[in-house]
């Protein structure tokens, strides 16, 4: 039987069904023929979805880390590259400069007074060329050590019993590095 309060929601009305009892709705959403999984087998197929899961993401985490890596490789190699690149055009500007300074050179070892303005002024200007070479980092082969085929290039080979063996007998031509890398090779005379 209705109570008053659902007859006034009802605009004073009453319901013309009279209330039946709830049925519960388990039976109705459950299949037929399923049986409740038991817990053992229920949380084997949580672990089984969790390894699986677990194992999707440890394989993208590792092409993750493999790409990143390869990534940070790329960015090192080509930053050398660039910097060999850098470093090669220097080179290659400074080997064609150093015949000037070379006929500079040459031009100070003439004898004469008359040529002497002449020399001071050519000594000003490799003086001043000098200056600039080693700001960029080139430096004079050292010739007084004995020879090495990493700096030097013997042209000829000399007997001298009053030098040792290997020792540079004579300079043709000075050799440079820049930096840490030969620029060009002494060209001398070996002492047997």
């Amino acid at each position: 039987m209705p109570n008053q309060e659902e007859t006034k929601k009802n605009g004073g009305q009453q319901d013309p069904q009279p209330e039946q009892p709830q049925e519960t709705l388990q039976d109705e959403t459950q299949p037929e023929n399923t049986e409740p999984q038991a817990p053992e087998q229920s949380d084997m197929v949580e672990r089984g979805a969790f390894d699986e899961l677990k194992g999707n993401f440890d394989e993208l985490n590792e092409k993750y880390l493999r790409m990143a890596a390869e990534y940070d490789n790329y960015r090192k190699r080509t930053q050398k590259e660039k910097d060999a690149l850098y470093a090669d055009a220097q080179m290659a500007t400074l080997k064609e400069l150093l015949p000037v300074l070379d006929n500079l050179e040459h031009a100070l070892a003439c004898e004469g007074d008359e040529q002497e303005p002449f020399r001071k002024g050519v000594a000003l200007v490799l003086k001043s060329y000098q200056d600039i070479l080693t700001k960029m980092g080139v430096s004079e082969i050292d010739n007084s050590v004995p020879f090495d085929p990493a700096f030097h290039y013997a042209i000829a080979h000399v007997e001298d019993e009053s030098l040792p063996e290997n020792a540079i007998a004579e300079v043709m031509q000075k050799g440079y590095l820049f930096k840490d890398r030969v620029l060009r090779y002494s060209m001398v005379k070996v002492a047997n």
